[in-house]
């Protein structure tokens, strides 16, 4: 008997070049051009502003749209709240937890050992600015924490892309929505539509993130060069293997108790962490990280909500960031610290920290706000870490980014709303 078999070899899927690998050529080109002709890699920062611009216009409009969509098909107020509270419990927990252990680390390594720095008005005057906006994340204590919370407006919380109002508002709007019946189905159906619409928005944004990498590197490294890190080397170092630490085993071990493969969650994510990586932005993937993890097998309502509540109240790299830069100056300055001011400091990092979201240069903004309740560090020695920021800002950012993707995933499966066998076949297939 002969058997005949077709003797057409399987179609192999040819490679894509999608926007991860865009993104990773538009990185080595920006850093050849920036090393190569400085002059013209400096002209290239408007493509960089041009593309966050893009995405603060229509990630608010997004934002409102999805968590309000969520709220509704929650199918109950009270899962909203037990949801927002489990959310905020965990936040909480884990900066508190990840700002003292950074504490504690810093004052075994010594991160400011053999830095000697004395402050000239030149570096006083090189602060000011970041020192003047400190008022604006502790002025009025917990009560004007409180206010900032909710918009003048709902107009101005789109206009000035604050997430942290847009979310309230969000919330206030779907909470009413879901309690009015029938009368709200063309608002939910309008709002159903408007989701669809600002999805494809974005993803035509997306699409042009290569050219905003690009710019963003290329006028960096033109203006700072390789070499603006080699004096403060070892504490960028520290701060990168202290992030690296931080992921793979606190971040890691949540995802392993969530039954989630660390490593393959990290491949799914890929595009959206190069980008963050190269922008030191996470605005710019907030739509598409929540798309994913919604794919993936979150339901909408956590990630919805948890999602963009976590860039303004879980900024993780942040708190690691606070905890290592504080003793950093202290030991360069010569500054000897007690447990009263530690302590002190360290509640105002947490308290300013929250809602920091949004404002210019907030890492060396939260951390002048934080000196302020130990003046004996003086503030001009801010001047040590301004030239490094950006280089700091890359794992910083990488590091808030992955901390605010854990986190959907651990409350969804203290909701039991994760999906555990599509996480599987998603995150196999990526």
């Amino acid at each position: 008997m002969t058997v005949t078999q077709d003797a057409t070899p399987p179609a192999r899927k040819s490679p894509r070049f999608g926007v991860f690998s865009q993104v990773a050529v538009a990185t080595v080109l920006g850093l050849l051009a920036g090393l190569l002709d400085p002059a013209f890699a400096e002209q290239t920062r408007w493509l960089s502003a041009l593309f966050l611009r893009l995405i603060v216009m229509a990630v608010g409009p997004l934002l409102f749209c999805i968590i309000v969509t969520g709220i509704v098909s929650a199918g109950s107020l009270r899962t909203v709240g037990r949801l927002g509270l489990r959310a905020l419990l965990y936040f909480e927990v884990m900066t508190t937890a990840v700002l003292l252990l950074a504490v504690g680390a810093a004052l075994l390594i010594h991160p400011g050992a053999g830095v000697d720095f004395h402050a000239t008005e030149a570096d006083a005057q090189a602060v000011a600015s970041f020192a003047g906006n400190a008022h604006l994340l502790h002025n009025g204590g917990v009560t004007g924490f409180l206010m900032a919370l909710v918009p003048r407006s709902p107009v101005s919380a789109f206009v000035d892309a604050n997430i942290l109002q847009i979310l309230v508002f969000a919330i206030l709007f779907g909470c009413c929505l879901a309690q009015i019946g029938p009368a709200g189905a063309p608002l939910i159906k309008l709002t159903d539509s408007l989701t669809a619409l600002f999805s494809r928005m974005m993803r035509y944004i997306i699409a042009t993130a290569p050219l905003g990498v690009f710019g963003a590197v290329a006028s960096t490294t033109a203006q700072y060069g390789l070499e603006a890190i080699e004096s403060l080397a070892a504490f960028v170092l520290i701060y990168c293997v202290a992030i690296t630490v931080f992921m793979v085993v606190v971040l890691g071990g949540c995802l392993l108790a969530c039954g989630i493969n660390p490593l393959r969650f990290m491949r799914y994510l890929r595009e959206e962490i190069v980008i963050v990586a190269a922008t030191t932005s996470s605005d710019s993937v907030l739509p598409s990280v929540m798309a994913k993890l919604e794919r993936m097998g979150v339901s909408r309502q956590v990630v919805g909500l948890v999602t963009p509540a976590g860039y303004s109240f879980n900024l993780d790299a942040l708190s690691i960031y606070l905890g290592f830069a504080v003793v950093f100056l202290a030991e360069a300055t010569h500054t000897p610290l007690g447990w009263g001011q530690m302590f002190a400091m360290l509640a105002t990092a947490l308290i300013t920290s929250k809602g920091a979201h949004g404002v210019p240069g907030v890492a060396i903004v939260v951390l002048a706000a934080t000196l302020g309740a130990a003046p004996s560090i003086p503030v001009a020695s801010l001047v040590l870490l301004l030239a490094v920021d950006w280089f700091v800002g890359i794992p910083r950012s990488v590091g808030n980014l992955i901390g605010n993707c854990v986190a959907p995933v651990v409350i969804a499966a203290w909701e039991g709303a994760l999906d555990r066998e599509q996480a599987r076949r998603t995150l196999g297939d990526a």
